[in-house]
């Protein structure tokens, strides 16, 4: 208005989609309750974290891309922080969170406790009996207000928008595929943490499997 051209909120609104144009913030919600589904306790409050494989997180991301999105879900071993498994998908059904949770399990291990948020594909039977019944790990659940508990697994998440896709929006799914694997090979091997004394989450995650029973 004020460089004299008279045009609306609305017309605004339709340029910018023509353009491409948008934040770089939240999108839509991943982690909605599902009314039924059972919710199952928090486990980690006070809990000290020992070695590998004795606590993993997950949780599920919205990915922009030029043209459409899709959804990241990544599975990570909190004390190395090692990214064990990660997955995309058009559409984020319990089945297929189920099935990236057990080609985890079967490349690594199964871990003493998988930490989640609530959302419907985590509270669903599905997820939960590939937890309980397949991997016989406990299911920690964060409860509301406790979002800085899965942070490690958020940090992640800012990391691969920030230095990857909103630098580079992938084409279609096939370009996403093939961005995120060199990125998570990088994270995984090349990338040294700060919190990890200078070393690789490869290499800790690898140093410190199961130096303690997975019974304590």
């Amino acid at each position: 208005m004020d460089k004299g051209y008279k045009i609306n909120l609305k017309r605004v609104r339709r340029l910018y989609r023509f353009m491409g144009l948008e934040a770089i913030g939240p999108k839509p919600n991943t982690s909605k309750p599902a009314p039924g589904h059972k919710v199952y306790p928090y486990l980690l409050r006070g809990l000290a974290i020992k070695h590998s494989d004795h606590v993993w997180a997950t949780d599920i991301t919205y990915v922009p891309m030029a043209h459409g999105f899709m959804y990241l879900m990544a599975i990570i071993d909190l004390k190395s922080r090692y990214v064990l498994n990660w997955s995309v998908s058009n559409t984020m059904d319990a089945k297929w969170c189920a099935e990236v949770l057990l080609e985890a399990v079967r490349l690594h291990g199964a871990p003493k406790i998988l930490n989640t948020d609530q959302g419907s594909q985590f509270t669903s039977e599905v997820f939960a009996e590939a937890v309980i019944t397949e991997s016989k790990s406990a299911l920690s659940m964060d409860g509301k207000g406790r979002a800085i508990d899965n942070v490690f697994i958020e940090r992640l998440w800012r990391s691969v928008k920030y230095e990857y896709i909103y630098l580079n929006p992938p084409a279609d799914g096939l370009e996403l595929y093939k961005g995120l694997k060199h990125w998570f090979n990088d994270y995984n091997t090349v990338r040294r943490h700060k919190a990890l004394d200078g070393q690789v989450p490869a290499k800790v995650y690898s140093a410190n499997k199961r130096l303690i029973p997975k019974a304590a």
